[in-house]
């Protein structure tokens, strides 16, 4: 079994304004930076083979704040991104429930199977970052590997290794620049 920590991205000026980011490229703001400065701090009392991370920008700079202190390059794997919210990519959480009440209604009824209009399903999202993962935990690590993503990317996989429904997944999303810990090897988990 391989040691996976996954790592939340740190802060962006859209998460304190309930704004969908997806798979839109937003940096980190300056608190993100500075979360993702203080993670890297507490990383460094452990041993790690390798850091993976989503390619989209505030993962890639959480990542590589990360990959400074550690001395470790970073892997950059599309697979790790997250859901992609299709129409509603970039719009504020509060406009989304007026315009696309219907839509709304439907996640509330399947929330693993539907999807907003041109995005994925929470389904599509937890089949490809563990196919992802799965691979990661096939490498041969003597130490603990570091995946840097988004929190509902993350909240599918802890579901996946804990056992939890997958209709629960929202409930399951991490605080920005924290570390959630699993052990995988793509069959069974712990």
């Amino acid at each position: 079994m391989t040691e996976i920590w996954l790592i939340r991205h740190g802060q962006t000026d859209w998460n304190l304004e309930g704004r969908l980011q997806g798979q839109l490229d937003v940096p980190l703001n300056e608190t993100g930076l500075q979360q993702a400065r203080s993670l890297a701090e507490k990383l460094k009392t452990t041993k790690f083979s390798a850091i993976y991370s989503s390619d989209l920008l505030r993962a890639r700079q959480t990542a590589g704040i990360i990959s400074n202190t550690l001395g470790l390059p970073v892997i950059y794997d599309q697979r790790l991104r997250e859901i992609h919210q299709g129409d509603v990519q970039g719009m504020l959480f509060s406009d989304v429930i007026q315009q696309f009440k219907d839509t709304l209604e439907n996640r509330i009824k399947d929330p693993v199977n539907s999807r907003v209009p041109g995005g994925e399903s929470v389904a599509e999202l937890a089949s490809r970052f563990r196919e992802c993962v799965d691979e990661i935990a096939s490498g041969e690590y003597e130490h603990p590997v570091l995946v840097v993503a988004h929190g509902l990317a993350i909240a599918t996989m802890l579901c996946q290794a804990r056992g939890y429904p997958m209709e629960t997944v929202h409930s399951h999303i991490q605080e920005n620049a924290t570390a959630e810990i699993i052990r995988w090897d793509g069959k069974t988990y712990s």
